[in-house]
Order: C-alpha cells, then sequence, then structure tokens
C-alpha cells in the first residue's frame, strides 16, 4: 500500500515540481502578489520590502555553504571514509538500509541539525556505493527526513531563544517572556520527548515500506558517486615540501582545538553552526593530514554549493516580503495568516493551529529565527490571552517550522549537493514523512493543549 502511494506521489513531484530556483521564483511572485491586498501595501512597498530583505541571510547563507563544503571534504578523507565504508556495510537489504539511514538521521539531527543534515547524507551516498538494490532518491529522502525533528532537538533556534531570554526577546513576544524558558518545559517536555520517540519509531518503518519494486528501483552508478583520487608526487620544491607539510597542518589544528577547549573550560562553548563548522574544518585538517591534500578536498566539495549561494538571497527577499509591514496598519502578510489561526483558537486547539500556521509560514520564511520574529509578536500573546503556557506555544511555533521542511527544497540544498540529486529525486518520498510527522506531532500537540502542559 505504502509502495503504491509513494509511488504516485514521486511521480506527481517529478512531473509538476521544477528546479528548486524556479519554485523560488514562483513564490516570490505568489507572495508579492497575495501580500499587497492582504496587507494593503502599494507596488512600490512591495518591491522596498523584496530589495531591503534579499541580502538579509548572507551571514547564514555562509554558513550553510560551510556546513556542506567542510562536512563533504571532511567525509573524503581516506580515515573518515574507511569507517563510514564499514558501518555502510551493515545493512544486507534496502529495508535495512532505508530504516538504518532514517533511525540514524532522526537521531543525528536531534542533536544537532547541522552537523546531522551532512552526516546523514554523507552516510545514505556511503551505503549507495556498497548496496547496489537500494532506491538512491529514497535512501536521500530518508536522510533528510529526520531533519523534521530539528527544532524539537537541542539545538533548535527557538527553544534556545526562549531558554535565554534577553531584553531582545522580551520585544520580540510584545513584553510577554520576560523570563526564561527551561528545557524542562520545551525541548525536555513529556509530550514533545513522546513526539520525537514516536517519529524515531514510525518514521524509519514508514520509508523502509516505501521501498519501490525491483522494476522501479533507482540504483545508481557506484562511479558517480566516487570522489576523484587526485595523483600524488613526491614534493621536490620548497613550495611543495609547504604545501605537504604536516607541521602546518598540526598548527592550525592545535589553534583550533585550544580555542574549543578554552569555551568549554569558561561554559561558552555552544553548538552554533559556527562552532559545528570549526570542528568540521579541524577534524577535515587532521584527516587529510597536508594542506594540499585538503586544499584539493575542498575545491572538490565547493563545486555543490551553487544552489546555496544562488537560492538563499531570493529565500531573503521572500522573508522580506512576508515580514515587511504596512507603515500604518502594521500588518504583514505572516501576520495575517498567524492572526487568522489565533483567532480560531481556544486553549485546547491553539497549540495544534499554531504548528499549523507556522507551518504554513515555515514555506515562505524557511529561517527558524525569521520565523520566531514574525510569529512570536502574534503567538505569544494569544496563549498568554488564553492561558497556553510559554514552552508549549513556543515549541508549537517550532515543530510547525521544522514540519514543512519537508517539502521546502531550502534546506534540502547541502544533502542534495551531497548526493547530487534534484529536489524533484526525494520530494515525492518526503510527502508521505511530512503525513506521518504532521499526524504524530499533532496529536501530541492536541493532548499538550487538553491537558494544559
Amino acid at each position: 500500500m505504502l509502495n503504491k502511494v509513494s509511488k504516485f506521489f514521486v511521480n506527481i513531484v517529478q512531473r509538476y515540481l521544477p528546479d528548486p530556483f524556479i519554485f523560488c521564483i514562483l513564490l516570490t511572485l505568489f507572495v508579492f502578489i497575495v501580500a499587497m491586498p492582504l496587507t494593503g501595501q502599494g507596488l512600490l512597498q512591495m518591491v522596498q520590502h523584496w530589495g531591503n530583505g534579499v541580502w538579509g541571510l548572507l551571514l547564514f547563507s555562509m554558513q550553510m555553504a560551510l556546513v556542506l563544503v567542510l562536512g563533504s571534504a571532511m567525509a573524503s578523507a581516506p580515515a573518515v571514509k574507511k569507517v563510514l565504508t564499514k558501518l555502510a556495510s551493515i545493512p544486507k537489504t534496502p529495508f535495512q538500509a532505508i530504516f538504518m539511514v532514517t533511525f540514524v538521521a532522526v537521531i543525528v539531527c536531534w542533536l544537532n541539525w547541522g552537523f546531522g543534515l551532512i552526516v546523514s547524507a554523507i552516510f545514505a551516498k556511503e551505503i549507495a556505493k556498497q548496496l547496489k538494490n537500494v532506491d538512491y532518491r529514497l535512501l536521500i529522502a530518508s536522510a533528510y527526513s529526520g531533519f523534521a525533528v530539528w527544532h524539537a532537538g537541542i539545538s533548535g533556534s527557538i527553544p534556545l531563544t526562549v531558554g535565554y531570554v534577553t531584553e531582545t526577546v522580551t520585544k520580540q513576544t510584545n513584553g510577554v517572556l520576560t523570563a526564561s524558558v527551561p528545557t524542562s518545559e520545551t525541548v525536555f517536555s513529556i509530550w514533545n520527548l513522546v513526539a520525537c520517540l514516536l517519529i524515531l519509531i514510525i518514521l524509519p518503518i514508514v520509508n523502509a515500506k516505501m521501498h519501490p519494486s525491483a522494476k522501479d528501483t533507482f540504483v545508481v552508478d557506484p562511479k558517480i558517486l566516487e570522489d576523484e583520487v587526485p595523483v600524488i608526487k613526491k614534493p621536490e620544491t620548497p613550495a611543495e615540501k609547504l604545501e605537504n607539510s604536516v607541521i602546518l597542518s598540526a598548527c592550525v589544528i592545535l589553534l583550533g582545538t585550544a580555542y574549543i577547549v578554552y569555551e568549554i573550560v569558561n561554559g561558552t562553548f555552544t553548538l552554533s553552526l559556527n562552532s559545528v563548522n570549526l570542528i568540521f574544518l579541524i577534524l577535515g585538517i587532521a584527516f587529510h593530514k597536508t594542506p594540499i591534500s585538503y586544499i584539493r578536498a575542498i575545491m572538490d566539495s565547493a563545486k555543490s554549493a551553487g544552489g546555496i549561494i544562488l537560492q538563499f538571497p531570493f529565500y531573503a527577499g521572500i522573508q522580506g516580503l512576508m515580514v515587511g509591514m504596512n507603515p500604518v496598519t502594521g500588518a504583514s502578510f505572516a501576520g495575517v495568516i498567524s492572526e487568522a489561526f489565533v483567532s480560531i483558537s481556544n486553549a485546547t486547539t491553539f497549540p495544534l493551529l499554531s504548528f499549523l500556521s507556522a507551518g504554513i509560514v515555515n514555506f515562505f520564511v524557511p529561517s527558524g529565527g525569521g520565523q520566531w520574529a514574525v510569529q512570536a509578536p502574534i503567538m505569544l500573546p494569544a496563549a498568554e490571552s488564553l492561558g497556553v503556557s510559554h514552552g508549549l506555544a513556543a515549541m508549537s511555533i517550532a515543530w510547525g517550522d521544522a514540519w514543512t521542511n519537508l517539502l521546502q527544497p531550502f534546506w534540502a540544498l547541502p544533502a542534495l549537493g551531497l548526493a547530487k540529486l534534484g529536489a524533484r529525486d526525494i520530494m515525492g518520498y518526503c510527502v508521505i514523512g511530512l503525513v506521518v510527522v504532521g499526524v504524530i506531532v499533532s496529536g501530541c500537540l492536541l493532548v499538550a493543549g487538553a491537558l494544559g502542559m
């Protein structure tokens, strides 16, 4: 049954989903046209919102490009390849392979989304090299499906934001949040842990059950996935000896390691995108041993970052259109969507409806921080008036932001770059994951709302 349903969605997506860049342009046009009458703004105002926002994700774009490039370069090191090859040899059937990749992806993305996004894709790619009869598209889709839990994990930007309330956070919530919300009420709340556990158990089985029949299986040529092996010659000139100096690599490794240890000792170390990238950088240099070997790996990995470089400015522009306010009424497109859901909520249904509204907004504002800035001023005061806990309200937004990532090419770009696939190759399978995660989270939020958790 699942096989037939997934085949239907795969065929639909293959036929109608354009390249992610075209999808991005269509989203821009849609928001541009629809937002004007809903917010009472004119053409020139919307143009200004787009232009003001288009470079708003430059820092994040660079961070994400580095996640892809540094993670891929580290994985191409002989020592890392050896470990991955051994782990990838464990599954012996397509069912085992899909189950294992999904299971690992959910756990690793819950621990740290940036690390998990790349590691799970690399792991799936390695399995495809060894297991000849597994569907490569489903394998990569399964690796990406674990990303649905990232905002409910310990690296989620929203639970981290409310976990340390500053003056900025208080302003973002219109004065509602004046004290920090402990992780016991967000990430480690009973209902959230139950939701994550159910996804960890059910999603791997569902993904594995979707594996197509032998005649419909998309098997990738392992040679396509192999990295180029450079011709290494013995260094002769002073310049070549410097390029192959293990001592120079050791100096960089010691410098980076000393900084991380210093941060840990001082209690200021967090697994942010910057720290994850620094870890990837240090480990990459260490595993490649010589500077020139790492340079070659970086140059090869950088070829996959084109999608991020091209598309992220456009998503930043969409975000500008979504949050751009009417200077007179203060109305924004994202605000209109959020308020529509709030208007039909009560204490029991608010978490669920907040989750659904966040899922819709996430299509247009895929940045977690950006979405919080848009929805927090509306959702937190509404939760306060209905008697819904701050932690539950924040996590309902967080889950919505993570949930529809399964249909949002924005976050899939690093994994797709590593896998050498397009969005239409995996999104058909992700539709099923979207439904599974949506049902599980909706049920948990309804229970949490009814019990006042």
